[in-house]
């Protein structure tokens, strides 16, 4: 969300930035934001011009009764009454009119950064750099649920019957690898600096509203029937709401957090073959790095993140690729975003296995995060990113390291985690 000076000071910074997006159709919300708000503040004006008047008045009538002027004193009075009854209407006016900003100011979203390359869609997303070699072995690589199930891991019936299509139930060494890259996950980033959260898993709505945009909400968020409470769909969700309406000391940041949860996502939409099996279903688990900064050091903090993920599949042997997002691939509160990619030998392809992302001041702004300066109090910045995701991390796990003969290598960093071994086999 833009602070409202902006409308006033910079609209066409404004629409230019819509224009970069793709959001043509949110053009007229300009206009209407600024017209809104101009009438918001000429209400406001009129009103502390009769509290004015009310406060003046107020002082006259005292000083009438200490004179007996006891006509004159009810005649403000009812001056002061015909005040208050404007001054409700007003009031009235200028919540009705604060709700109508609000509402327009959050569809339009955070000005991108310069380096953001122009695109329509994911389609032009642009490649950075590439880590650990995309090896193509010389044996098949099956689908990972052929893989899954030769190693008896995976069951889809059973969860059809409990849960319906997009769950699965994992056992045997495939929940025990499951289990273990999470747990690898925690300590890395521990290791790395980062304070561990385990958060609650459901959230208010004005949580939810504080850090992602109306349509993200739609497409991702299951509610709680008859309770003002949602599922998360990752751990940012709660992990950046603990700070709402609250101040951080200055000298308390950054704020390096990490955070376990389950994840729970209707993914709405068509899914192909690629998409079946394990990769987009509606409960996961996840872990997560959150940062809480000043504004100078957000891009900092945001290379430290991406290259957190990049290590931490590399010490898995797992070859990945950096994706700057264009500007119509980026959701409205972000400011700047890259997706790592992990590599898939089956479909020689990368695909998504984590995304980055600086938002600026957009979810301090919605919920209130200020941080409390020596020179004055302002807002904080947020950052997100993946550290890791499964099951969709076992897809490229699975395919990354099976062997020819059918078993699976455990790289060394995840042997502590799967009782010293060093492979999976049939």
């Amino acid at each position: 969300m833009l602070d409202i000076k902006m409308f006033r000071e910079e609209p066409d910074l404004i629409r230019d930035n819509l224009k970069k997006k793709f959001q043509d159709h949110k053009l007229p919300l300009v206009d209407e934001i600024i017209a809104l708000d101009k009438e918001f503040r000429q209400a406001k004006t009129e009103g502390d011009e009769l509290r004015g008047q009310r406060n003046k008045i107020s002082k006259e009538i005292g000083a009438l009764y200490a004179k007996k002027e006891i006509d004159q004193a009810k005649a403000k009075q009812a001056r002061v009454k015909d005040i208050n009854d404007q001054l409700d209407q007003l009031e009235e006016k200028e919540g009705q009119l604060s709700k109508a900003i609000l509402e327009k100011q959050m569809q339009i979203p955070q000005i991108i950064d310069p380096s953001v390359p122009i695109g329509k869609d994911d389609s032009e997303n642009v490649e950075i750099e590439r880590f650990g070699d995309p090896l193509v072995p010389d044996y098949e690589i099956p689908y990972h649920v052929d893989i899954m199930e030769s190693l008896d891991g995976v069951e889809f019936e059973s969860s059809r019957q409990t849960s319906g299509s997009g769950f699965y139930y994992l056992k045997g060494d495939i929940a025990r690898l499951h289990s273990a890259i999470l747990s690898y996950a925690r300590d890395f980033m521990i290791d790395r600096g980062y304070t561990y959260y385990v958060p609650p898993f459901m959230v208010r709505s004005s949580v939810v509203s504080g850090v992602m945009s109306f349509e993200e909400m739609e497409d991702m968020m299951y509610k709680i029937e008859g309770e003002d409470l949602y599922l998360i769909g990752t751990s940012e969700h709660s992990m950046i709401g603990k700070f709402i309406g609250g101040f951080v000391e200055e000298e308390d940041l950054p704020q390096k957090l990490t955070s376990y949860s389950p994840c729970f996502r209707k993914e709405v939409g068509a899914h192909g073959i690629e998409e079946r099996g394990v990769y987009r279903v509606h409960q996961f688990e996840k872990q997560e790095m959150v940062i809480v900064c000043h504004p100078e050091d957000s891009m900092a903090f945001y290379e430290e993140l991406w290259k957190n993920s990049v290590d931490f599949f590399r010490s898995l042997d797992l070859p990945v690729r950096t994706l700057e997002c264009c500007s119509g691939d980026l959701a409205d509160l972000k400011v700047k975003s890259l997706d790592v990619e992990v590599w898939s030998p089956r479909q020689q392809t990368y695909f998504e296995a984590g995304s980055c992302s600086n938002l600026g001041d957009a979810q301090a702004r919605r919920l209130n995060i200020r941080i409390r300066g020596k020179e004055g109090n302002y807002l904080a910045h947020t950052l997100n990113n993946t550290v890791v995701a499964t099951p969709r991390i076992l897809i490229a796990f699975l395919e990354n390291m099976l062997q020819a003969d059918g078993s699976i290598r455990i790289p060394q960093a995840l042997r502590p985690y799967m009782g010293g071994k060093d492979k999976l086999e049939k």
